[in-house]
């Protein structure tokens, strides 16, 4: 389905998204459908659910800053998508505590050209230390 620059541009422009503080523009990424689940956690499915799921992350870290690290291209449809975030954590309730964690996502790629299905992996463990105690 798409070819390794298409999905170049494709992580380029997600990564974008998730840097913008907009995070409907995240969800905009996967199909309607779609789906996103988060260290083996219940699925957020639909963007409605996606949209609240980044929302999450960029309320608590308003600096949020995601760097596109790798983009492992496994065929022209499924492809793992390695990040960096970085960002402090002075939402609401916030410690003001910077982080700094990597994870990746296993991105399927539907008919759409969108997102299907991503399965999101970072310590989580380390990311509630950085929360409290900074990275």
């Amino acid at each position: 389905m798409f070819d390794q620059n298409s999905f170049r541009e494709f992580a380029m422009r997600y990564t974008a998204a998730w840097c913008s503080q907009d995070a409907a523009s995240v969800a905009s990424f996967f199909g309607p459908d779609g789906s996103l689940a988060i260290n083996d956690g219940a699925a957020s499915a639909g963007r409605v659910e996606i949209t609240a799921a980044a929302q999450n992350f960029m309320t608590a870290l308003p600096d949020l800053r995601v760097v596109m690290d790798d983009l492992a291209i496994e065929d022209g449809s499924q492809a793992k998508y390695h990040w960096t975030l970085t960002g402090t954590n002075s939402g609401p309730g916030g410690t003001g505590n910077s982080v700094r964690i990597s994870g990746f996502e296993e991105w399927e790629i539907g008919a759409d050209g969108r997102i299907a299905r991503s399965l999101g992996h970072f310590d989580a463990a380390e990311y509630a230390r950085q929360l409290h105690g900074g990275a």
